[in-house]
């Protein structure tokens, strides 16, 4: 689903011409003749669907800092960019002290209005990564943090909250991937045990011998290597919440202390002489059929129903298709800052690919997918080519996949005169030692007539060197001389590397 602008201007011929231009920029557009409109959309129910806001200045009644004044700075709020044709230093810094992202100019061109958008999405997807991040480590996350935007989680997140109003059991099961800790933690996020303890706990991942040490603690000297004594993570968990993932990997021993722990919300840690009392929340998760568990005898039936209180079942990504392409875009946004890359969108093949996949691994293989795409692509925009192990398993989508390096001693097309050396391609206008060895290679720093050459002459010849070692990959030549990409082409531009045909060998 495109997103959608909430265009703000007072003059309809101004409104008539920012629709057509956000529509052919690929957005949908809703309309607004004044602030008091305005306010009553993004103040209303109608606010989850605005993704970004065009605000006029310069309107009667309600002007845009009226507007920016009251709701720019409201958490939840989409960005906002102000424009105006009688714009100055003070109105824009003023604007963007209220909560502005961007100010531009009327008349708008296409490609400003472009850049201005594009970029306002980026910042938002980013700012709201570092706000999940940061509610993460608080424990006050909720479900509006999520990137859940569907109606197949409509009913996830319905179950949520209830079971957040709550201090009962739940069971969230789901396919792996799917991000069944998320839920965990927005629902303690949406609870009274906000910002209190979270505690992960991935049963699966715990030695069986050490499963009860690890859950319930023990005391110095209950075993051979207990040296000190341990606090558990029902301990840890003291007056928040304990999510046990995986649950279904319990070993039987285990699972008659849980099923205490529960009842009696009390611990026994090993060699302890007395139960020590503990105050938690549980939340448990699973990917395996617990009811064919407990008819296999791998899980205690009494503490199934313990646990299956209050079941929430989480769809895999597949049946929720709707969320493919949020999900993808807020990936791009958060591996393309980690990695320091200028990627800020999905064309739309890609995002019908992505779109069209099934998904076996969920969420997760999406995010992995996304941030491999991310990491290959020299573009500003991800396309199919940057899909190509997806691409092999959808019909009507084919990515065309860059030929594998070849030999660096092979001839390479590129700009400049070359001639073959012995260790690879060596600009003409390097010396050769006197004997007509060519086992050295190497950049001359005097001429034919013994004086010294200028740095920049040395300096194209390092270029056209390194062309030819590595067959014109312009990534790996920027990565080997030390100088970012557009450094490299600014000075192949200067040096006339680009103008020149290539010369036969």
């Amino acid at each position: 689903m495109a997103k959608r602008v909430l265009i703000v201007d007072d003059d309809p011929i101004q409104r008539r011409i920012l629709e057509e231009s956000v529509k052919r920029l690929g957005f949908e557009s809703r309309t607004a003749q004044g602030g008091e409109q305005a306010l009553s959309i993004l103040e209303g129910p109608e606010l989850g669907s605005i993704s970004i806001v065009l605000l006029d200045l310069v309107m009667p009644g309600i002007d845009g800092m009226a507007v920016l004044d009251r709701v720019g700075t409201k958490p939840g709020m989409p960005p906002i960019i102000v424009q105006t044709a009688q714009g100055s230093i003070e109105s824009a810094i003023s604007a963007m002290r209220a909560g502005a992202v961007d100010f531009i100019m009327k008349p708008a061109s296409p490609e400003r209005l472009d850049v201005s958008i594009k970029s306002a999405l980026k910042i938002e997807a980013l700012q709201g990564e570092i706000t999940r991040i940061k509610k993460k480590v608080e424990g006050t996350l909720t479900f509006n943090d999520l990137v859940m935007r569907g109606d197949t989680m409509s009913r996830v997140i319905a179950l949520g909250r209830r079971a957040a109003a709550s201090n009962i059991p739940v069971l969230i099961e789901g396919e792996s991937g799917v991000g069944k800790e998320l839920i965990a933690r927005a629902i303690q996020g949406e609870s009274e045990r906000q910002s209190k303890p979270f505690v992960v706990v991935n049963c699966g991942a715990i030695p069986e011998n050490l499963v009860e040490s690890i859950l319930f603690g023990h005391e110095k000297g209950a075993f051979t290597g207990a040296v000190d004594k341990r606090i558990g993570k029902f301990q840890e968990a003291d007056g928040g919440t304990l999510f046990l993932d995986e649950v279904g990997e319990l070993p039987l021993d285990a699972q008659v202390k849980l099923l205490r722990a529960l009842q009696e919300g009390e611990i026994d840690p090993v060699g302890s002489k007395k139960p020590v009392k503990v105050n938690f929340r549980l939340i448990s998760a699973t990917n395996r059929d617990m009811i064919q568990q407990v008819k296999d005898g791998k899980f205690r039936e009494d503490l199934y129903y313990r646990l299956n209180v209050f079941p929430i079942w989480v769809p895999p990504l597949r049946d929720r298709m709707d969320d493919v392409a949020e999900l993808a875009r807020h990936f791009v946004a958060r591996f393309s800052a980690e990695e320091g890359k200028r990627v800020t969108g999905i064309t739309e093949d890609a995002l019908r690919l992505l779109t069209t996949y099934s998904w076996p691994g969920n969420v997760r293989q999406l995010e992995n997918t996304v941030f491999r795409a991310v990491v290959l692509s020299d573009g500003h925009e991800l396309t199919v080519s940057e899909f190509p192990q997806i691409a092999t398993h959808v019909d009507g989508f084919k990515a065309q996949v860059p030929a594998a390096p070849g030999n660096v001693n092979r001839i390479p097309e590129i700009k400049g005169p070359v001639v073959l050396g012995a260790e690879g391609i060596v600009p003409q206008t390097m010396a050769m030692p006197s004997n007509g060895s060519r086992s050295s290679i190497g950049i001359p720093a005097v001429n034919e007539a013994g004086d010294i050459r200028s740095l920049e002459e040395m300096e194209a010849d390092m270029i056209r060197l390194a062309l030819g070692r590595y067959r014109g990959h312009m990534t790996e030549v920027a990565k080997r001389l030390n100088i970012g990409r557009s450094t490299l082409y600014r000075k192949m531009r200067d040096y006339g590397l680009e103008e020149r045909a290539v010369e036969p060998i």
